[in-house]
């Protein structure tokens, strides 16, 4: 079975978490999308969220460590990672957590059909589907953690 990779951000702002609903699947997931030939985890998040929601993002969770030798960019580490079937293949998916920098600007494009900022309990909603729920979760705990 063939299998892409993609990337998910689940986008935080005053407390809230951003999930969209998105058209064709038809179900309630954090933006994010394919990562492009020549594309990092990052840019493909970054871009994915402009291009879906019109944001800018910054992805928490990036390390300090210096860049020496042979090293040109430092990325973001993933809070999670999994693999789930869409449509006949499947994707590993790369979870980050990251901070709204401009919410007012959110602008869904024509692959949604909605978006909602959800508070930790929101995500108990039945809408939801419970791995984007558990995710959700842990997303909140690391974000919890970073304020500390």
């Amino acid at each position: 079975m063939k299998t892409d990779l993609v990337v998910a951000g689940y986008i935080f702002h005053n407390d809230k978490v951003l999930l969209i609903h998105h058209r064709f699947l038809d179900m309630w997931l954090p933006v994010g999308g394919h990562i492009d030939k020549n594309e990092t985890p990052d840019e493909a998040l970054l871009r994915e969220i402009k291009e879906e929601v019109g944001i800018d993002i910054e992805i928490l969770g990036k390390n300090n460590i210096p860049l020496n030798g042979n090293v040109k960019k430092n990325l973001a580490v993933p809070f999670h990672v999994n693999v789930h079937p869409v449509h006949g293949h499947e994707h590993c998916c790369f979870f980050y957590v990251c901070k709204a920098i401009n919410p007012e600007k959110l602008k869904i494009n024509h692959e949604l059909k909605g978006f909602r900022w959800l508070t930790k309990e929101e995500l108990y909603d039945n809408n939801l589907a419970t791995d984007v729920r558990d995710i959700g979760l842990k997303a909140f705990e690391l974000v919890e953690r970073l304020k500390k």
